[in-house]
């Protein structure tokens, strides 16, 4: 039987770069990226428009699924998404004349495992 370590498949190695802040302190580059994340989830528009990608059918919205919903113009949905595409939250492509995008799943396990309270915490 060898010795050899086989590689464990499925781990994002963006979603374990982050200890809780429980645990130990912040770097100060973990700090800067992270607070881009929070600065953008900081909007009510920008938080509604994830979680509004985020449950979409197939994981993924096109963006002329996601100006209906909100009492602002089409030019200020853009600069949302473009908000949370710039902090590294969703991902996007031009498929034809329409923009789709879609939650990146490190992104959000990086944000969650950063504020995960140990078992047993009050």
């Amino acid at each position: 039987m060898s010795n050899l370590e086989l590689p464990v498949l499925g781990r994002d190695d963006a979603a374990v770069c982050c200890s809780p802040m429980v645990r130990e302190p912040l770097g100060e580059e973990a700090a800067v990226d992270l607070a881009k994340m929070f600065k953008a989830l900081s909007d009510p528009v920008r938080l509604r428009l994830l979680s509004l990608i985020a449950s979409h059918e197939g994981g993924e919205a096109c963006v002329c699924d996601l100006t209906g919903p909100f009492d602002v113009s089409q030019p200020t949905i853009s600069h949302h998404l473009k908000v949370l595409r710039e902090a590294g939250l969703v991902g996007s492509e031009r498929r034809g004349t329409w923009v789709y995008y879609w939650v990146l799943p490190g992104a959000l396990a990086r944000l969650s495992s950063l504020l995960e309270a140990p078992a047993g915490a009050r």
